[in-house]
């Protein structure tokens, strides 16, 4: 039998247990957990799966997801999707940025990311106090799979561009 692919995505109000529901009505249909990303946002708690199974475990999980929600009080979605993929001839790169929090600093590094053909694979951003000042810091973490014709110095020039502009400290690894 072949593995199939669902996305998962969930959100509900937080209260303890609620990964753990999740995660049993997934196993009770047979289906895996190959990727996750849970976090609480406010008083909200958010869930994104990438969940595999053979054919059965995934219809049951496609067609539960609405009753679960319902009796988990939480909107439960699950969509068919494809098997995970490497980027083809691309370069992964780690971009890491700090500063002191405004509004519009996503969306310039994305416009930017974007502006140069580049896709996110993954981005996480946080808030926080700066130490001894108390100032509200952003952080912002992303993995970007440059294209295989993008000069890696192209792309170093368009952040550290845009990290004046902004007055970001962004710093770019490959991974």
């Amino acid at each position: 039998m072949s593995q199939r692919y669902i996305a998962v995505s969930a959100m509900g109000r937080d209260r303890v247990g609620l990964a753990d529901d999740i995660a049993a009505w997934i196993e009770s249909a047979g289906g895996n957990v190959e990727e996750s990303k849970m976090a609480v946002l406010g008083g909200e708690f958010a869930v994104i799966m990438l969940v595999s199974g053979n054919s059965a475990a995934v219809e049951s999980l496609t067609s539960g997801a609405e009753d679960c929600g319902r009796e988990l009080k939480i909107r439960l979605v699950a969509a068919e999707t494809t098997a995970p993929h490497a980027a083809a001839g691309g370069r992964p790169y780690s971009v890491e940025s700090v500063s002191l929090d405004s509004p519009g600093i996503v969306h310039a590094v994305t416009r930017e990311i974007r502006s140069m053909g580049i896709s996110i694979e993954d981005l996480e951003t946080s808030s926080s106090a700066a130490p001894w000042t108390g100032a509200p810091l952003f952080r912002m973490h992303a993995r970007v799979i440059l294209p295989a014709d993008l000069p890696v110095v192209d792309f170093k020039e368009h952040m550290d561009k845009l990290a004046h502009e902004r007055d970001l400290d962004i710093r770019l690894e490959p991974v």
